[in-house]
């Protein structure tokens, strides 16, 4: 697969995880560009981040990189025709304290990768919520539990284990009136 200007951000995700995993590398995307995605576009992420699982070494990633046309600057791959760029942050993959996370298959064009579960982006989006007060993130994740099935029961566990239980119960308000159409936030 070519990259170029106009693919996508779920494209490009997909066929970097899957040339990752062509190469034995497991990697699991995360952060905004799974926001991005399970939000349908109303998130807006440029970077693509894999938290890898496992050892693997710079000149193994910067060889698969640059057969998708990227190269390294510094700690992201940027590629000379696309907006996107393709971090790969510190593990281990996790959501706030939880290191529970279950990675889904992410599917497009024939190619897939993993990825967090829309359950996951939304703690994820969650967590920004939680501990910087970040009332973009409290839309993407009300976005994102809008889109998606998630596991409301689960994310409910995980903020009072976060300690975060009034900021969920905000969560849950704004949620149902995302579901009733009377949201007092557009989406982001």
């Amino acid at each position: 697969m070519r990259i170029d200007a106009t693919t996508a951000l779920e494209t490009v995700a997909v066929t970097v995880g899957d040339a990752l995993a062509g190469r034995g590398i497991r990697a699991v995307l995360t952060g905004g560009a799974c926001a991005g995605i399970y939000s349908g576009g109303l998130y807006s992420s440029q970077d693509v981040d894999f938290v890898l699982e496992g050892r693997v070494t710079l000149s193994t990633l910067d060889a698969v990189m640059a057969s998708l046309g990227f190269s390294r600057r510094g700690n992201r791959y940027v590629h000379s025709e696309s907006p996107f760029w393709v971090e790969f942050p510190r593990g281990p993959l996790g959501v706030g304290a939880d290191l529970d996370v279950r990675p889904v298959s992410l599917k497009s064009s024939h190619r897939e990768t993993l990825a967090l579960s829309p359950t996951d982006s939304c703690r994820d989006r969650l967590a920004a919520f939680f501990h910087w007060s970040d009332r973009q993130s409290l839309a993407v994740a009300v976005e994102i539990a809008f889109r998606n099935d998630v596991d409301l029961a689960r994310i409910r566990r995980w903020s009072a284990a976060e300690d975060h239980a009034a900021r969920f119960a905000e969560f849950e308000r704004e949620l149902d009136r995302r579901k009733q159409g009377t949201s007092s936030r557009s989406p982001p």
